[in-house]
């Protein structure tokens, strides 16, 4: 194995690869762009307690500006894999060897389904480490890995990347059970990482709180029985080993906790969710972990924008933002479903404007009301009054999404209120304001406006 490409160079990646490539010419590096460039740039640095070093590697976002790889170490997040296999197939040869350091459980299983040979070495890494920028990644504690064959038997290539990784002063464990090693990590993973997301806060808060004690027994247990009923049994008292693993760990954060705070997505579906998953597939309870993970996606999910989505903001205490489901669980009195009977030339379900302006407090001065396009192109201000009086959103034609072509996703309409009428296609931000706003409305509008008048 003497060509070596390492994919990602990410907290994981970063540093096993930059201790691969610090005497090894043969090692490259496949990148996004943006840190591509900062490799490219500067170089790939580790910033460690045990010394700071910078290697300047072959670098590439094409594998195949690179030299065709013997050996694959696969350190991208569990949600790219797809991608990343996608983006290898062209140098991918019979003799290939992958090897995976990602987090979760069925990453091998996934890449052998899709290149149809044995090709896979399992890895499980124990290290603590950030990005600080693309390209540079600070290193804090541990720094090892254990790696070994699915079906547990001692093979050359394995043999060989031990050695690799020892030659490059990295500690390397050969695991003669590989699946087990990665469900017991998982068991860690599926505590740690989303319980630091809920709390805010380090590892030592959810070691020292009493009542943490039975929810990690919990997690833990609903972990193993699903790990048992996929014929990879772990040991009875695996919450305690894990608590043991951990309290020279009480200082930190996880990567959930970083990929939270740096805005990147989470491996919350990789971690908790495929316990939740697979558990439902097997029978198996996991109502811990399927609340874990429903916590963690409803606080690290950005807020919802975009189509189909209309956000209520300016002067209110907090603003919100509604789907057209959201709008559909509003109570009865607020809902018109068929707008025909105040707007004979309309059809379809609209909400009440009184009944949105219902849901977020309003400021105490707030006395007008703005309902801007999408596009930001148009918009219209009506008084808070008549805005709550005569105020429609249509946001449903025959059982379906109000189209695009009929002013969709939601229209403003003012039935009844004359030559003051607004019609506003494609709302997309309703703002409540002190005092007018903007209206793009012609200063002379005609009397049939009150019908179809433009936005």
């Amino acid at each position: 194995m003497k060509q070596i490409m390492v994919v990602g160079a990410g907290s994981v990646g970063g540093f096993f690869g930059a201790h691969l490539a610090r005497n090894n010419p043969n090692v490259s590096f496949l990148l996004r762009p943006r840190t591509l460039e900062a490799v490219k740039r500067n170089g790939l640095t580790i910033k460690s307690a045990k010394g700071n070093f910078t290697v300047h590697p072959p670098a590439a976002s094409d594998p195949r500006q690179l030299t065709t790889p013997d050996l694959i170490i696969l350190a991208v997040k569990a949600y790219d894999l797809d991608e990343v296999m996608t983006q290898l197939e062209p140098v991918l040869t019979d003799r290939t060897v992958i090897l995976t350091l990602q987090n979760g459980i069925d990453t091998e299983d996934r890449i052998i389904a899709r290149v149809q040979r044995d090709c896979v070495v399992g890895g499980v890494a124990f290290i603590y480490s950030k990005i600080v920028e693309p390209g540079v990644i600070e290193h804090y504690k541990r720094g090892g890995v254990a790696i070994g064959e699915l079906m547990g038997h001692t093979s050359e290539r394995v043999s060989q990347i031990a050695e690799i990784f020892k030659q490059a002063g990295i500690s390397c464990q050969l695991s003669e059970d590989i699946r087990r090693s990665k469900w017991e990590k998982m068991c860690w993973n599926c505590v740690f990482n989303p319980l630091t997301v809920v709390i805010d806060d380090k590892v030592a808060k959810a070691l020292d709180h009493p009542e943490m004690a039975g929810v990690i027994r919990q997690i833990v247990g609903e972990v193993a029985a699903v790990s048992a009923a996929v014929k990879v049994p772990l040991a009875l008292d695996m919450a305690e080993k894990v608590v043991k693993w951990t309290q020279e760990l009480r200082d930190i954060h996880t990567s959930m906790y970083d990929d939270w705070k740096a805005k990147r997505p989470t491996e919350i579906d990789y971690l908790n969710g495929y316990i939740v998953r697979v558990g439902g597939e097997l029978g198996i309870p996991t109502p811990v972990n399927e609340a874990l993970t429903a916590m963690v996606k409803t606080i690290t999910e950005k807020e919802l924008s975009g189509p189909g989505v209309v956000r209520i903001d300016g002067a209110v205490v907090q603003p919100v933002s509604l789907t057209r489901t959201a709008l559909q669980q509003l109570s009865q009195e607020q809902r018109v479903d068929d707008i025909s009977v105040l707007m004979p030339s309309m059809r379809g379900r609209a909400i009440r404007v009184k009944g949105l302006l219902e849901i977020p407090a309003l400021a105490v001065d707030a006395d007008h009301v703005t309902f801007h396009s999408l596009d930001g192109k148009y918009a219209a201000t009506l008084t808070l009054q008549q805005a709550q009086d005569f105020g429609l959103l249509l946001y449903e034609l025959d059982g379906q999404p109000l189209p695009d072509g009929k002013g969709g996703p939601y229209r403003l309409v003012t039935p009844g209120l004359g030559d003051l009428c607004a019609n506003v296609k494609g709302v997309g931000r309703i703002e409540v304001r002190a005092g007018s706003g903007k209206d793009t409305r012609p200063a002379v509008r005609p009397p049939e406006c009150a019908i179809d008048g433009k936005g």
